[in-house]
């Protein structure tokens, strides 16, 4: 049913998670960037599929850091269309169909994208912010999304970034303070040495116990059989976890976007 996609070898530093109870638990770690639909959809699809699984109890889950285009300059306030007819090199009217595309497969997984209201941005604070969320980091990183995606705002411009982390209760003083300083700079970086560690060139990029992997938007059932595999694979120990599951899926990297 499954199309073999990667199993992982490699001297990255392995992360565990434990429960409370005797049962082992898995480790799902998920690289993406906040400037990604196909992360956003990713995240959707991962998260229905979460939501289904039996044994919801026994996994965890990391949301990490990825940035596509590191070197976009911040506080330029393009639009997401101009940026990419540059980027891309690409007719304009090519780019809009890319949109209309990505923009219509994510409404059928309830997602609202607008690409006219979209603003081309650096995401290494809005990533330094995900870090400083504590148990809120799930829910900013939805809601970072849909200020990306919908909402029209700039998410390196940190009065914005400041609204959105004060809309999931944080406390709008103490983001500010954060990001006039370096606080999470070093999370963000260790995020993305581990990411090129792991050998990642696209995401969104989803992890299990360092051992399994699966990339791209996957359907549902691929990510309900990861989860699966993954357990499979924490309470055999570290034995061989076989081949993950999964095949080619739409999503993002450095030099172009599935759109």
């Amino acid at each position: 049913m499954f199309e073999c996609l990667v199993t992982i070898e490699s001297n990255a530093g392995a992360v565990t998670a434990e429960s409370e109870s005797a049962a082992p638990t898995a480790l799902i770690e998920v690289w993406s960037d906040i400037a990604c639909p196909w992360c956003y959809i990713g995240k959707r699809r991962f998260t229905a599929a979460l939501d289904r699984f039996p044994q919801r109890d026994r996994v965890s889950v990391v949301w990490r850091s990825y940035q596509l285009a590191p070197d976009t300059p911040v506080g330029a306030r393009r639009g997401e269309l101009e940026a990419l007819v540059e980027h891309k090199g690409m007719p304009a009217d090519q780019v809009r169909q890319m949109f209309q595309h990505v923009a219509a497969t994510a409404a059928a997984d309830g997602l609202d994208m607008d690409f006219d209201t979209v603003i081309a941005a650096n995401t290494f604070d809005a990533h330094r912010l995900l870090h400083l969320a504590g148990d809120r980091r799930d829910a900013l990183l939805e809601v970072l999304f849909r200020a990306h995606f919908s909402g029209g705002k700039v998410i390196d411009d940190r009065a914005d970034l400041v609204e959105v982390a004060a809309s999931v209760g944080m406390d709008a003083d103490e983001v500010a303070a954060a990001l006039d300083g370096d606080a999470g700079a070093d999370l963000v970086r260790a995020d993305l040495e581990a990411a090129g560690q792991l050998g990642v060139s696209g995401v969104p990029f989803f992890v299990a116990n360092r051992r399994l992997a699966v990339s791209g938007a996957q359907p549902q059932d691929v990510f309900t059989e990861l989860l699966r595999r993954a357990l499979e694979d924490a309470d055999a120990e570290g034995m061989d976890a076989g081949a993950a599951p999964g095949g080619d899926a739409e999503g993002c990297t450095e030099d172009s976007c599935a759109v």
